[in-house]
């Protein structure tokens, strides 16, 4: 199973940018999906992601998480369908022939739409975090992070938060094995993954919990919060972080014309 949010090691053109130029790319992605409402605009974001993420060398690792994000986006939508009728109806959930029930939960396009709206908006946020963190060494985050004047105790919750994600997936499918491998078995389909959960999150939120402490005392031990460090190694900005910025600069400026013209 694929590690979430793991740092990849390679030498792509993504990996070659600053964290600075990354966040901008962040920033600019998210507030694009985040505010419009068309569709052929978030599919063409979904499309540029994944090419940036071939020529980055990261499609891979990108597209390992499909399944996942393929079953929520099937739950956005059915959700969204349910909660939000809008506009024409074009069926129902519980076809007319049932009696009593029959007719219930109409199906519009306007909810079929938002519903779309909501998937391509949750694909562009997990496809462009995902390039940004496994591209991204967390040291290098947390120094551009200090840069930006940001507080140290939000640095490292952030940074803490990210590495922990891998981490319990990690012990957790060890956890999964040892029981299996002890002759546990809660039994088939949807029943047996729900009993089979207890036997794991136990011991897993126990290990985490004495994790934490080690780490607290780790985080103390070597000052993190007693002034000025130095560092190993210092990113600057090169000619390829101005000609993405650049680049950046100029998807904004077309957005906000193409919004201002409300075509978005």
């Amino acid at each position: 199973m694929a590690e979430i949010l793991q740092y990849v090691h390679k030498d792509g053109f993504f990996h070659r940018l600053t964290p600075i130029t990354k966040i901008v790319f962040i920033i600019v992605t998210s507030l694009m999906c985040i505010i419009t409402t068309n569709l052929v605009f978030l599919a063409i974001l979904v499309i540029a992601l994944l090419v940036i993420a071939y020529l980055s060398q990261l499609h891979k690792e990108v597209l390992q998480q499909t399944k996942l994000i393929l079953v929520m986006s099937v739950m956005f939508i059915i959700i969204t369908l349910i909660t939000m009728p809008n506009g024409a109806t074009f069926g129902y959930l519980i076809p007319k022939g049932i009696p009593f029930i029959g007719g219930s939960f109409p199906l519009t396009q306007g909810a079929l739409e938002i519903g779309l709206i909501l998937t391509f908006r949750f694909i562009v946020l997990i496809f462009a975090f995902q390039i940004f963190l496994i591209s991204t060494q967390p040291r290098d985050l947390v120094h551009t992070l200090e840069k930006m004047k940001m507080p140290i105790d939000y640095t490292l919750m952030f940074i803490i938060a990210l590495r922990f994600i891998p981490t319990l997936q990690v012990e957790g499918m060890r956890i999964h094995e040892a029981q299996v491998a002890r002759g546990y078995n809660p039994g088939s389909g949807f029943i047996g993954k729900i009993r089979s959960v207890a036997p794991i999150v136990v011991p897993l939120v126990s290990n985490a919990l004495l994790r934490s402490n080690v780490l607290g005392l780790t985080i103390d031990m070597r000052g993190y919060r007693i002034g000025k460090r130095t560092r190993v190694r210092e990113s600057t900005l090169q000619r390829r972080d101005y000609s993405v910025l650049f680049v950046m600069v100029v998807a904004s400026c077309g957005y906000i014309v193409l919004f201002m013209k409300q075509i978005i």
